[in-house]
């Protein structure tokens, strides 16, 4: 190879290097499950020298404006939220400033909404809604961290913190931190001290990142942080994929599940990391079609389907597949959970491929589900049926299989196979089953004996009237 040309590669890489120089910089120490950013960041041009400044921030100017039609080329797409008036010292309220680039970047068609590295935002209870112009992209380098002044949050509190509102194509991707800072929420009461002297937090606890009724969403490489409750939830929405997320939050932090899918469709999640106080999914009704692999769970409540029916619902919930996983340290493995007078169906489920460590139950269905002191008896429950366990393997703290269904309404084509579950220490407790009916193939370790062969439904009709609008 030429001199020449040697010369202007190692150009090259040095350039491409100093260009992620602050966002990987920023993230020492920290553990991803997805490989390091390999490319510069979007929309700027390899081998232009300095990063272009963003639009609308012009010396001297006042408030900032959305870039005119005779901006420079590949440039007229980033919205930098430090042109906004943002000033990133993890101090100054920068929630305005989100808002005001967010309105400038929404009609403009595959604008990149910039969150630099080596900032922090404080950021109050914000929206970003729709509709606005297709695949809108925040790039989140730098970190965004909650307000923990009980002002912030009104007398009773949010539901959510940061939330997108019907929108089409948004993607949420980068290399920063979206932090709750939910210990101020946590505590042995509903409400704890906070660090403003004499106040105390609201009640109602917000989720950290909510999307409702948006169509192709993608969330890739940010971490999730302490969450005050749930950490990524996404209500009424089709076509998610999530996949190089952390999510983390400390074992007995109280319900902050990982992800958390409600009345959604065509979900993939995979290659990430959840540790959290609850389930590190959570996937309840109206959602189907969706598969979560490659997942490494834990600590946490594992994997879950459910609750459903609580306080005498509907819930539906089909084709759900989950394998080549790894769950640890939690207290559930794969379950599913339903509350007792619950109508509709969950059906077409699959476990397989799944590594257990240190697992109190790995194996759940529960149809007896209740979070009270006391729940009363129910005769009506949500049909369980065609759920399989395949190659679940490792080890429990306390019972491998456990198999509670309804009186009424019993679990049916329940099949475990290739299961090899092995205590931690010396247990007493055996596989446990309750009107479930299905077949364990193979030999299994530990032996399971207690499911009943056949259909107890001697007219289909009575498990179809359980499954209307299904």
């Amino acid at each position: 190879m030429p001199a020449k040309t040697e010369f202007f590669l190692m150009l090259l890489i040095i350039f491409l290097l100093l260009q992620h120089e602050s966002c990987i910089g920023s993230n020492v120490g920290k553990k991803k499950p997805g490989p390091p950013l390999k490319h510069p960041a979007p929309g700027r041009k390899q081998g232009s020298g300095s990063p272009p400044p963003s639009p609308g921030r012009k010396k001297g100017s006042g408030s900032p404006s959305v870039p005119s039609q005779g901006y420079p080329k590949g440039y007229s797409n980033i919205f930098d939220v430090l042109s906004y008036g943002a000033k990133g010292d993890g101090v100054t309220d920068d929630t305005k400033a989100f808002q005001t680039a967010w309105q400038a970047a929404c009609s403009v068609e595959s604008a990149i909404v910039e969150v630099p590295a080596e900032f922090r935002f404080l950021v109050g209870p914000i929206s970003f809604s729709g509709p606005c112009q297709p695949s809108i992209t925040f790039q989140i380098d730098g970190t965004i961290i909650a307000p923990v002044n009980p002002r912030a949050w009104g007398p009773a509190g949010m539901l959510q913190w940061i939330q997108f509102i019907k929108l089409n194509a948004i993607t949420i991707q980068g290399c920063g931190v979206i932090d709750g800072r939910g210990s101020v929420w946590w505590g042995s009461s509903d409400c704890e001290i906070s660090s403003q002297k004499g106040q105390q937090m609201p009640n109602i606890k917000p989720t950290a990142l909510r999307f409702y009724g948006s169509i192709g969403v993608t969330v890739k490489d940010i971490t999730i942080q302490n969450s005050p409750q749930c950490h990524l939830k996404f209500d009424s929405c089709t076509s998610v994929k999530v996949s190089s997320v952390t999510i983390s939050s400390p074992w007995d932090s109280p319900n902050t599940d990982g992800i958390h899918l409600q009345n959604s469709q065509d979900v993939e999640i995979h290659h990430s990391s959840m540790a959290c106080g609850d389930d590190c999914v959570s996937i309840q009704t109206g959602c189907s079609n969706v598969r979560v692999h490659n997942i490494n769970c834990g600590p946490g409540h594992g994997i879950s389907i459910g609750g459903l029916g609580k306080d005498k619902t509907k819930a539906c919930v089909s084709n759900i597949t989950v394998y080549d996983s790894s769950i640890g340290d939690s207290l559930n493995g794969v379950r599913i959970k339903t509350w007792q007078g619950g109508m509709g169906s969950v059906k077409g489920v699959s476990f397989s491929n799944i590594q257990v460590s240190n697992v109190k139950i790995p194996i759940v269905i529960d149809q007896f589900y209740c979070d009270k002191s006391i729940c009363s008896n129910q005769s009506s429950a949500v049909a369980i049926s065609g759920v399989t366990y395949e190659n679940i393997r490792g080890t429990y703290a306390y019972k491998a299989v456990h198999l509670a269904c309804s009186d009424n309404v019993p679990c049916t084509e329940v099949v475990l196979t290739e299961i090899e579950l092995h205590p931690v220490e010396r247990i007493l407790q055996q596989p446990f089953c309750w009107k479930t009916y299905g077949q364990a193939q193979n030999p299994s370790i530990p032996p399971i004996y207690c499911l009943h062969a056949g259909n107890p439904y001697k007219n289909p009709g009575s498990l179809q009237s359980n499954r209307d609008g299904c």
